[in-house]
């Protein structure tokens, strides 16, 4: 005889009919789901529902939260200042593009500031990198540490990038396996549930998201991109965390590299006081909200990044992960450059074809557990707004493995669209700023 409190069915026919789930409804099916009393198609059937139907406010919190109570809690209270006061924390996340490694240069620019920067990230699935699988490309550097070894090096250093423990939300990791092949990815409610109940979990302080516009993005409409702002805003707020969202364009690729080691490299360039101006825009607009939510207003963010304080940081963050800083980063055996086809100006450089081109090299993996090669990617020699010749490089593609070159050669040419001389695409980088309503 069954002593659960709720049936899974009756769940269902309330979303199902765009009914309201009560608290203890969805507790009940977040904690059922994960310890197996709720079968997996069921599951299915409740999250296509919520694709179709949606959810309200009080619904999304509710369910973020039984999410977060699946597994532990990160606390940073114990971290402190030389004058005894508690070490504020914030934290940025991305929803996902091409070419973006901001992580890599903004957690030490942000830890300059004597805020900790704990930022937990993930590996790169499909055309959208992930920021282990590129710092992975330094020699000895390691993406996996004990929460003791996290606090230390946080209240030493000041910042670490590295992989978020198991005990983190673990319905989100059984939940997101199941979206992933039931065609209910694009749910909003369930992608803002997922990503905040990670990043509440952590135990963060402020948190600043990245949400990515246009075709190299999850989200490729302003409309979509807005509402899951505004969602993931609202959740971060009534969570008590500090939330705001910055809406990018990713309609082309952030900066000139998109690969592993190819973006370090430029974003070691960026912590030199150099680099592409699109990555320093972000990185800078990034680094003054993280500290706004942390109550540092004044920081010359600009002039850490110049003056090689955030470079310092870099470096102590790495070699504490057992990183060589001073070995040389992985270079691909093979090359092939791809031509600009006419006269003209750079109108358009499409980040997905740019995105999926890398993943074929190399770059990228198909499944979670394929390797990716560190040196592979596409390294671009212009940006949309360039005037270019027939007959100029427009990209290098490479690769460990030159066959590859035939799969992602069409995409490069068709990324780039040349229009007559004359012509000013639209180069807006931060498109909307999202604060709670």
């Amino acid at each position: 005889m069954s002593t659960e409190n709720f049936d899974a069915v009756d769940i269902i026919r309330i979303k199902r009919d765009r009914g309201t789930l009560s608290a203890e409804q969805i507790d009940w099916t977040i904690d059922a789901y994960t310890r197996g009393a709720i079968a997996e198609e069921q599951m299915a059937a409740l999250n296509m529902a919520i694709l179709l139907n949606g959810m309200d406010r009080a619904e999304i919190s509710r369910w973020t939260t039984a999410m977060i109570n699946s597994g532990e809690r990160m606390d940073f209270s114990s971290l402190r200042n030389a004058d005894g006061t508690v070490k504020r924390t914030t934290d940025k996340h991305s929803t996902g593009g091409v070419g973006d490694k901001i992580t890599l240069p903004l957690a030490p620019l942000v830890a300059v500031f004597g805020v900790a920067v704990p930022q937990l990230s993930g590996r790169g699935l499909g055309h959208t990198g992930g920021t282990l699988d590129k710092l992975e490309s330094i020699a000895g550097w390691r993406a996996e540490l004990t929460n003791e070894a996290m606090m230390r090096q946080l209240s030493e250093v000041g910042a670490v990038i590295c992989a978020a423990g198991a005990g983190l939300a673990p319905a989100d990791k059984k939940l997101y396996a199941l979206r992933d092949v039931t065609g209910t990815v694009e749910a909003i409610p369930l992608i803002a549930s997922s990503i905040m109940s990670k990043k509440i979990a952590e135990g963060t302080g402020a948190l600043v998201l990245d949400v990515k516009v246009g075709s190299g993005a999850f989200m490729k409409s302003l409309e979509d991109a807005r509402e899951l702002a505004r969602t993931m805003v609202n959740l971060g707020t009534d969570a008590g965390v500090h939330t705001v969202a910055l809406l990018t364009n990713m309609d082309t690729p952030l900066g000139l590299t998109a690969g592993n080691a190819i973006e370090v490299e430029e974003s070691i360039e960026v912590l030199a006081g150099g680099g592409p101006a699109d990555v320093v825009e972000l990185t800078l607009a990034l680094a003054t909200e993280m500290l706004a939510g942390a109550g540092i207003r004044d920081a010359d963010v600009a002039a850490a990044l110049k003056d090689g304080r955030a470079m310092d940081k870099w470096r102590a963050m790495i070699a504490a992960q057992g990183g060589d800083n001073d070995a040389p980063l992985p270079v691909a055996k093979e090359s092939e450059v791809v031509y600009a086809q006419a006269d003209g100006v750079l109108a358009s450089l499409d980040a997905m074809d740019v995105g999926v081109a890398a993943w074929r090299l190399g770059a990228g993996r198909a499944r979670r557990e394929d390797p990716v090669q560190a040196g592979a990617g596409v390294r671009l020699h212009a940006k949309p707004g360039d005037v270019v010749r027939r007959g100029q490089p427009l990209a290098t593609m490479l690769t460990d493995t030159p066959e590859r070159f035939e799969r992602a050669r069409p995409l490069l040419e068709g990324a780039a669209v040349i229009a007559p001389a004359g012509s000013r695409p639209n180069m807006e980088l931060i498109l909307e700023r999202i604060a709670a309503s």
